[in-house]
């Protein structure tokens, strides 16, 4: 017997299968590169945009991010919060990269009345305080439902950080008139 029961030929079949998997998925993803190789345009003017976006990437945006995350670990110790505040940084960043060739040069774009004359830098903005304030209002209903009142929390030793101690886990909720079962 090899391997968790199975007998030499059942394990060799499963190994046939995986194999099979594999070589199916390795010829389906070389086809599928030659075919985008196909389609690929001219290279002298795509080369620009395959080479501007990763050293961009690499040179701007993920030591902007890495920078932004050591300052907002440092200022909010709460991880949870800082979940919050990460989604409500990513969000408008997302957006503001999505609209970046509208922005950065308009007539780029196919001529679409709809889509020329607005402008986009104000509704980012606007959808940026819009998602802001549905973010805070929904911090502030999830904080309000993970808090327990302030009489529960009484009984809970310094530094614990909101959790129950767990030493005094039956303590905690009972009123002071119901006799304790050890005593």
């Amino acid at each position: 017997m090899s391997g968790r029961g199975m007998s030499g030929a059942a394990a060799r079949r499963r190994a046939a299968g995986g194999r099979t998997a594999r070589i199916l998925l390795v010829g389906s993803g070389v086809a599928m590169a030659a075919y985008g190789i196909v389609l690929l345009p001219p290279l002298d003017t795509v080369l620009p945009w395959l080479l501007a976006g990763p050293l961009l990437h690499d040179a701007l945006l993920a030591p902007l991010v890495g920078l932004a995350g050591v300052i907002l670990g440092r200022l909010v110790p709460d991880r949870a919060t800082r979940s919050w505040i990460a989604a409500g940084l990513t969000m408008p960043a997302t957006l503001l990269l999505i609209a970046v060739p509208l922005l950065w040069r308009p007539a780029a774009a196919a001529s679409n009345p709809g889509l020329q004359d607005r402008d986009y830098l104000i509704q980012i903005g606007v959808w940026t305080v819009l998602l802001w304030s549905g973010l805070a209002a929904g911090y502030r209903l999830w904080r309000s439902a993970t808090t327990m009142p302030q009489a529960v929390r009484s009984d809970r030793g310094p530094g614990r950080g909101g959790r129950p101690d767990r030493r005094r886990a039956g303590r905690l909720a009972r009123p002071a008139d119901v006799p304790r079962p050890d005593e």
